[in-house]
């Protein structure tokens, strides 16, 4: 399996993506912001939809709609009443936009699901050079301001009395939030990121005491489905995506089902 480049390259991009869902998918679930990941996910198909209408890499377009939508969609849905509304509104906005691009640049509908959905073979040496450089730079601005994000994400109420910018530091999170799920898109496609950006942390959740621990085992569980995700794809030759999502969906009903059953003993 690893003489072929392309599977090195997948196992490559697929290990650090895992990495980065895995860290910044803690916050995402503490911060309640589960929502907001799924409605990138509809803009980052946009972005990508766009940037091969520009004639650019599909990545750089959806870091740049990603980026200036996360921002916006955040304070519009901050308010729980209009939280819906907005995230099928702006779903629906994004999904059209995409849709109209990839007609506009006359791409075929293979091109279409490879964006949706991913692809292992479309994976390049050079796209792993841009998801590592992506996943270092979040990674370590969130090293950065690791204390401040944890106190707020954790404990709002005790940062705001502390002085906390909760503000700025919302800001900050929230362009972390759509370059991961840009990097992300890559190996699950745009329309499953949120697998790897929540189910891993929701897991980890059920186990772990400290956040350092839920961390760990986020990036484990992470790993463990994109790892056995690839393998069975290039067995199968049968979409990552599809065995990723099975997989971590599992472990989620199986860590579920075990806290229940300790619940009652």
């Amino acid at each position: 399996m690893f003489r072929f480049e392309f599977m090195q390259n997948a196992f490559l991009a697929g290990t650090i993506i895992a990495i980065l869902c895995g860290v910044i998918g803690v916050f995402v679930i503490a911060r309640n912001m589960s929502f907001l990941t799924h409605t990138l996910s509809e803009i980052g198909f946009a972005g990508a939809s766009f940037g091969v209408f520009m004639s650019w890499p599909p990545l750089n377009g959806m870091i740049l709609f990603t980026t200036i939508s996360s921002i916006i969609v955040g304070q519009l849905s901050v308010k729980q009443e209009r939280r819906e509304n907005v995230i099928s509104a702006i779903s629906a906005l994004f999904i059209g936009l995409g849709i109209l691009f990839l007609s506009l640049s006359n791409k075929n509908a293979s091109y279409a699901t490879n964006i949706l959905f991913g692809s292992v073979i479309g994976i390049g040496q050079s796209d792993v050079i841009q998801i590592s450089a992506l996943s270092v730079v979040v990674l370590a601005v969130i090293f950065v301001i690791y204390r401040y994000l944890k106190f707020d994400s954790f404990d709002p109420i005790g940062a705001q009395v502390r002085g906390v910018n909760k503000t700025l530091l919302s800001i900050v999170f929230l362009i972390l939030l759509a370059f991961s799920v840009s990097v992300a898109a890559q190996i699950v496609g745009s329309l499953l990121i949120f697998i790897l950006l929540t189910i891993p942390a929701a897991v980890a959740k059920y186990f772990a005491r400290t956040v350092g621990g839920m961390m760990t085992l986020a990036v484990g569980i992470a790993l463990f489905g994109v790892w056995v995700g690839l393998y069975l794809s290039y067995l199968t030759n049968l979409p990552v995506s599809f065995f990723i999502a099975t997989i971590e969906a599992a472990l989620y009903l199986v860590a579920l089902a075990s806290k229940r059953w300790l619940k009652t003993e």
